[in-house]
């Protein structure tokens, strides 16, 4: 089943539910169109540290395997592992890239789509904020008056008296 991180901006700390269509979900596991076409993804999620490495290591391990003299096929293939590592680190940049801005996780959530995944967590989510709403301080326990101590028990003689026994009526 796949994971989804939930993400909200910072600004929802003051009034959470007003950021409620802001939050972000983020599915965990392998993007094919991250793989496909890692540029033009990364450029939909605007991810422009990701998307300048992504070029960066792209032109250079080129120019790099090139310049050594290695052949066209082994170059792709380079170029190939390059695609494949974006298709799986590809929600771990959008993650990444959260967390850099004014972002916090809140929670990670497991479903099968991300409409269960919402379903599941403001579900989740909107318990805990009608337990939180309705909790109120009520500060320290009321004070008590001086009551006198109870004599003590001395040994199980006391406790046992308590108790019927079988047999006698009262």
């Amino acid at each position: 089943m796949p994971v989804y991180t939930v993400h909200a901006p910072k600004s929802a700390e003051t009034s959470p539910l007003a950021a409620t269509d802001k939050f972000v979900f983020v599915r965990d596991g392998f993007h094919v169109w991250a793989f496909i076409a890692g540029p033009f993804w990364l450029l939909f999620h605007r991810l422009w540290l990701a998307l300048i490495g992504y070029l960066v290591l792209s032109f250079v391990g080129e120019i790099a395997l090139s310049k050594l003299g290695v052949p066209a096929g082994p170059r792709m293939l380079a170029m190939f592992f390059i695609a494949l590592l974006m298709g799986f680190e590809a929600s771990s940049l959008r993650r990444w890239s959260y967390s850099r801005g004014k972002w916090r996780q809140l929670d990670v959530v497991v479903a099968d789509n991300p409409e269960a995944a919402e379903r599941r967590f403001f579900d989740r989510w909107a318990a805990s904020q009608r337990s939180d709403s309705y909790s109120t301080d009520r500060g320290a326990p009321p004070p008590t008056r001086h009551v006198p101590a109870q004599p003590f028990s001395r040994g199980p003689e006391d406790v046992i008296g308590l108790f019927p026994q079988p047999g006698v009526t009262r």
